[in-house]
């Protein structure tokens, strides 16, 4: 299993839903805000196969009506980020 690239997005999927909102209706937010972003790049960061950018994770927060630091998860496997040795 490839390791993932980001460790935000089962938080960002999280909010989303609490908010009653499509990842659709998230990527709509986030093109009105000004970040140039689709419904399927919104699927790639909760899924975790998309990397994000720091300007990216205060986006989402902003969007999201979040603290940034809410976006982070409260614990963390850190082996799961540990690169892999060849």
């Amino acid at each position: 299993m490839p390791r993932p690239k980001n460790i935000v997005g089962p938080q960002v999927r999280r909010y989303r839903d609490q908010l009653g909102w499509s990842q659709g209706a998230l990527a709509a937010k986030c093109q009105v805000a000004g970040w140039d972003i689709s419904r399927s790049i919104i699927a790639a960061i909760e899924g975790r196969v998309r990397w994000v950018g720091d300007f990216e994770l205060v986006m989402l927060a902003k969007i999201l009506r979040v603290p940034p630091v809410d976006l982070l998860p409260k614990q963390m496997d850190w082996h799961e980020l540990t690169p892999r040795k060849h």
